[in-house]
């Protein structure tokens, strides 16, 4: 049930993924304009990341997910129009809605596994590893499936933005008619929040731990925001060659998991 609610909306996440700077390259809209977007979708995903879960477990992990899907339907019909006003809200909208993709939907299955059902909790990390497996296809073949659908239909770039739409709406009504409701603690976002901190403060390591990841993830997002540009006045297939990272990106995974636990043992 979890697998059949989450990979829809995952597929959906990685179809706007390969052609989104083309397509706003097609609006006429300069780089610097472009940039603005993509750093609207950005912003709102950070600041609506610091409250996401204190918001989800008042909510509801369940509402929380068919809401995701609706903010990122919204945010993919968007895609359609030229204003730069109703772009820029549109990349808010992502921004909240993958906000509570990777946030509700894991907590939503955790707490179904351990406190509806009674699983053992050595079962979680056998799903997670399955999610993970299932993504890297559905990354791959997003690819694929952007590049065939923008060169195939007349609507080009914004072909793959409306084709995850249905993908949102199966995901969501899926999550809404099969999965029971469940909730978190109800704690003030100022606790959680006073928590954390502090919980910062008496571990440095996970300070330098955040600090770290905050760098990897940066230069991750100069990347998603620069290959395009790069890659387009040669001709490739940007669909094709979105492809190739996220298979790389799987393969480097599969080492990683390789590497640790296997004969090699390394740290």
């Amino acid at each position: 049930e979890f697998l059949l609610g989450y990979l829809p909306a995952l597929a959906a996440d990685w179809l706007q993924g390969p052609l989104l700077f083309q397509l706003l390259q097609s609006r006429g809209f300069l780089r610097s304009q472009i940039a603005a977007l993509y750093s609207c979708g950005f912003a709102s995903n950070v600041a609506f990341g610091l409250i996401s879960g204190v918001f989800v477990d008042r909510l509801g992990r369940k509402k929380s997910c068919v809401l995701s899907s609706g903010l990122c339907s919204v945010s993919c019909l968007l895609q359609l129009s030229r204003d730069f006003l109703a772009l820029a809200a549109g990349r808010v909208l992502a921004g909240l809605g993958t906000s509570l993709l990777f946030s509700a939907f894991e907590s939503w299955y955790v707490h179904e596994h351990l406190e509806r059902h009674d699983f053992p909790a050595e079962w979680i990390p056998d799903t997670f590893s399955r999610v993970a497996l299932w993504n890297s296809g559905l990354a791959v073949a997003a690819g694929l499936v952007a590049e065939l659908v923008a060169e195939g239909l007349v609507l080009g770039p914004v072909a793959p933005f409306l084709v995850a739409v249905p993908f949102l709406v199966l995901s969501g009504i899926f999550a809404g008619k099969n999965w029971d409701e469940n909730y978190g603690k109800n704690r003030p976002c100022g606790k959680a929040c006073g928590e954390g901190l502090r919980g910062l403060a008496s571990e440095p390591r996970a300070l330098l731990l955040g600090l770290v990841q905050a760098l990897v993830e940066s230069i991750l997002l100069i990347f998603a925001f620069l290959w395009t540009p790069v890659l387009e006045p040669h001709g490739i297939p940007l669909g094709i060659a979105f492809s190739g990272f996220t298979a790389a990106s799987a393969a480097g995974s599969a080492l990683f998991r390789r590497g640790v636990s296997g004969r090699l043992r390394l740290q």
